[in-house]
């Protein structure tokens, strides 16, 4: 399968990773990660070039890596330091590095040409760092589905109502019409529910219990993390899409890992400005979460399974497909202009 290589992504929460070797494989790509002595997370490939053998099966000495085969040994830089038995060092003996960055106790990986690594282009946030927003860490969700369907969910409002019944959304969402923007560099899908009941997440949280006006914004930043701004108000407030910060509001990341062609790791978490500070409210949400996003798993395993066994017919598109439909076609595009040696570089 192909990617957008030229991209940062995620490799990890920055707890993730410690002075142990730690194999991930992201596009992929297998890769060998740990904090070097100065604290610095190095990402290398996972590949001695002699024997092929995976430099996580081997060894640190000091800052560098030790093959566990024969004990080759290579530096942070990927330059070859030791070759026992042989003084001759080729310089054609080498591993290829990554460019890491640590930003929000995230750490983010780039894939592609490392000349076009901007940081400037890591995906952020103000909410991350306002003293009026509490920023909280979730889990890994392990998905046995190709990141484009998981990426498909998360610009997709419609579902709500009928996945998440119970949790996210409720009946009187169906038939609410999704707005969509398709032509600014992040995708957004909308819509609001007028003076409705309050969805079971609300009530829990939210303690809401009359009707209220409540909101999803899907934003998808390509190609592959998501931002669920959604909350709830009082219907009598009547508040406009400029006052959401008057109601309760949660941001819902979503920051997608693709690993082979039916394999994706969704790190998620959330930005709340209520219950600031609140350990016990980050584990309500948490737990409220799990319920929601596994019922997404179930949904998109379930798609993935079909599709392995797909009989070449091909899906039909209604119109709340607006949004992933464009997707696909904006990552195609990406592709294809890596494919063409384009030096345009694609910050999320």
């Amino acid at each position: 399968m192909e990617y957008v290589k030229n991209a940062w992504y995620v490799a990890g929460w920055s707890s993730e990773f410690a002075d142990d070797l730690r194999r991930v494989t992201i596009l992929e790509q297998n890769i060998v990660m740990f904090r070097n002595s100065q604290g610095r997370v190095i990402a290398m490939e996972d590949r001695c070039p002699h024997k092929m053998l995976p430099l996580s099966k081997g060894k640190r000495i000091g800052d560098d890596i030790q093959c566990g085969y024969h004990g080759l040994t290579f530096d942070c830089a990927g330059k070859c330091v030791r070759i026992p038995g042989q003084d001759n060092l080729p310089a054609s003996i080498y591993v290829d590095v990554f460019a890491i960055r640590e930003k929000n106790h995230i750490v983010w990986i780039w894939m592609g040409d490392p000349q076009q690594a901007d940081e400037a282009t890591i995906f952020d946030m103000p909410e991350f760092t306002d003293p009026a927003w509490h920023a909280h860490q979730g889990e890994a969700l392990h998905l046995k589905s190709n990141y484009l369907n998981v990426a498909d969910n998360l610009v997709d409002p419609a579902h709500v109502s009928f996945v998440h019944p119970t949790t996210l959304g409720n009946a009187s969402s169906e038939n609410v019409p999704v707005h969509v923007d398709t032509k600014s560099d992040v995708m957004k899908a909308w819509r609001w529910i007028r003076d409705a009941p309050p969805i079971g997440f609300f009530q829990q949280f939210g303690g809401f219990t009359d009707n209220v006006d409540r909101w999803h914004y899907y934003y998808l930043h390509l190609p592959s993390i998501a931002v669920i701004d959604f909350g709830s108000a009082d219907s009598k407030a009547n508040l406009s899409e400029e006052e959401r910060d008057k109601g309760v509001r949660v941001f819902a990341l979503h920051f997608l890992t693709p690993v082979t062609a039916d394999y994706t790791i969704d790190r998620w978490m959330h930005l709340r400005n209520t219950a600031l500070g609140d350990n016990a409210a980050s584990e309500q949400m948490d737990q409220l979460f799990k319920i929601a996003f596994a019922e997404d798993k179930e949904i998109l395993e379930a798609v993935q399974e079909e599709e392995n066994h797909s009989d070449n017919r091909r899906p039909v598109r209604i119109a709340i497909d607006k949004a992933p439909i464009a997707y696909r076609k904006r990552i195609k595009k990406l592709i294809d202009r890596e494919a063409g040696h384009e030096t345009a570089a694609t910050g999320i």
